[in-house]
C-alpha cells in the first residue's frame, strides 16, 4: 500500500489511525500481562535465588516481545516473518519449563494472541493455533494434570486467539475502507481540478480572442475618427465582465453553456473578424441532455476558427446526433489539432459518450465533428 507523504492529507489520516491502533494495543496487552504474575509467583517458589532471577528475566522478555509483536508485526512486508515474535515468546516460555513444569502453559495464550495480531491471514492463523492449543492439553495430560484443567487451558488459548483474529480483521477491513473512501476523494479532487482547468482555459479562450479581435477592430475604427469605436469599446468592456463572471461561475462549479447562446456568441466573434457565419436557424433538432455538449463544441471549434484559420467563411451544423464546425481556411495541415484547446474538447466529449472527429471540410479548410 502506497501513502502519500505522512504529513499531509490521507497519508497522515492513516499514519494517525496507526499510531490509534499501537497506543490502544500498548494499553489493552500491557494491562493483560498481570496475568504473567501468578508465573512469577511460580518462579520464585523455587528455592534457588539464581534461577528465580532467571525465570523473573525470561518472563520480562517474554512480555515485551509480547508487546513487540503488533508494531512489529505492522513494519514487516512478508507475512512469514511477522510470527517471529511468537516464535521468540514460545523459546522463552520452554525455558520456563525447567522451573515450573507444565505451568508454563498458562503463557501459551499470549503465544496465540501474538499469532492472532501478526495479521498473516486466517488460514494461518488456524494452522499455527490450533495445534498450539492441541499441544498444551497433551502437555498436560502427559504430565498428569486434572483433565478439566487441561481442557480449560486449551479451550481459553484457542477462544482468546479467535476473538483477537476477529478483531484484526475488522480493524483490517476498517483500514482498508478508509484508504478506499481516501483514494475516492483524491479522484474526485483530481477530476474537479482537471474539469475547472478546462472550463477556465475554454472559457478565457474564446472571450480573449473576441476580446483581441474588437480591441483590434476598435484602434481601425479609432485610426479612422469612426464614432463606432466607442461601441467596440464598451462591447469590449462587456465581454471582460462577462468573462470574469463566468471564471468565478466555473470555479464554483455554477456555470451552464448552452447551444443557443454559444451561437448567438459565435455569431458576434465571426462577425467582428470578419468571417461569414452560416449559422443554424433553430437548435431544436439537438436533445435536451446534449445541448451543454454542443455549446462547448461550438464555443471551442469557433475560437480555434477566428484564432488560427485566416477564414472567409465558417458554417455551424447541427443535427439530433452530431454538431459541425467547419471553415474554409488554411486546413488541416495548419490547423492545432493536438492544441490544448481540442485536446480539453476531446475529453469532454469522451467524458460525455461522444466522439470527436477532426481534418479537412467540403469548404476547402478545417472541420471539428461531433457525434453522440
Amino acid at each position: 500500500m502506497n501513502d502519500m507523504d505522512e504529513t499531509t492529507g490521507p497519508g497522515r489520516v492513516r499514519a494517525s489511525g496507526r499510531r490509534s491502533f499501537t497506543r490502544g494495543w500498548f494499553i489493552g496487552g500491557g494491562l493483560s500481562l498481570i496475568w504473567t504474575v501468578p508465573t512469577l509467583l511460580s518462579v520464585w517458589e523455587v528455592p534457588h535465588l539464581g534461577a528465580n532471577l532467571v525465570g523473573t528475566a525470561i518472563v520480562v522478555v517474554f512480555a515485551a516481545v509480547f508487546l513487540a509483536s503488533v508494531p512489529f508485526a505492522r513494519r514487516t512486508p512478508a507475512s512469514w516473518q511477522r510470527v517471529i515474535p511468537a516464535a521468540v515468546m514460545f523459546a522463552l516460555s520452554l525455558g520456563l519449563a525447567p522451573l515450573i513444569g507444565d505451568d508454563v502453559r498458562w503463557m501459551w495464550t499470549f503465544i496465540g494472541v501474538a499469532i492472532a495480531v501478526s495479521n498473516i491471514g486466517r488460514r494461518p492463523t488456524w494452522i499455527l493455533v490450533l495445534p498450539l492449543s492441541a499441544l498444551s492439553f497433551a502437555v498436560g495430560e502427559w504430565t498428569g494434570a486434572d483433565t478439566f484443567t487441561s481442557f480449560l487451558n486449551s479451550a481459553i488459548i484457542l477462544s482468546v486467539s479467535v476473538m483477537m483474529l476477529s478483531f484484526i480483521e475488522n480493524i483490517t477491513t476498517l483500514e482498508r475502507l478508509r484508504t478506499a473512501q481516501e483514494q475516492v476523494a483524491e479522484l474526485a479532487a483530481e477530476r474537479e481540478r482537471s474539469r475547472v482547468a478546462r472550463d477556465v482555459h475554454d472559457i478565457l479562450g474564446h472571450s480573449l480572442t473576441v476580446i483581441t479581435v474588437k480591441a483590434e477592430l476598435a484602434g481601425r475604427l479609432m485610426d479612422a475618427g469612426s464614432p463606432a469605436a466607442r461601441d467596440e469599446v464598451a462591447q469590449i468592456e462587456q465581454l471582460s465582465r462577462g468573462a470574469l463572471a463566468d471564471v468565478r461561475a466555473t470555479v464554483h462549479g455554477y456555470r451552464g453553456v448552452s447551444i443557443s447562446g454559444e451561437l448567438a456568441a459565435a455569431r458576434a466573434a465571426l462577425e467582428s473578424a470578419g468571417v461569414a457565419a452560416e449559422l443554424p436557424g433553430s437548435t431544436d433538432q439537438v436533445p435536451s441532455d446534449r445541448r451543454e455538449l454542443a455549446g462547448w463544441v461550438v464555443r471551442e471549434a469557433v475560437t480555434n476558427v477566428v484564432r488560427h484559420a485566416e477564414a472567409s467563411v465558417c458554417r455551424v451544423s447541427l443535427d439530433a446526433r452530431s454538431v459541425e464546425v467547419a471553415d474554409d481556411g488554411r486546413g488541416p495541415s495548419d490547423a492545432p489539432s493536438s492544441g490544448s484547446g481540442l485536446s480539453g474538447l476531446r475529453e469532454r466529449v469522451e467524458t460525455a459518450g461522444g466522439r470527436t472527429t477532426v481534418g479537412p471540410s467540403d469548404l476547402g479548410g478545417f472541420r471539428v465533428r461531433v457525434t453522440w
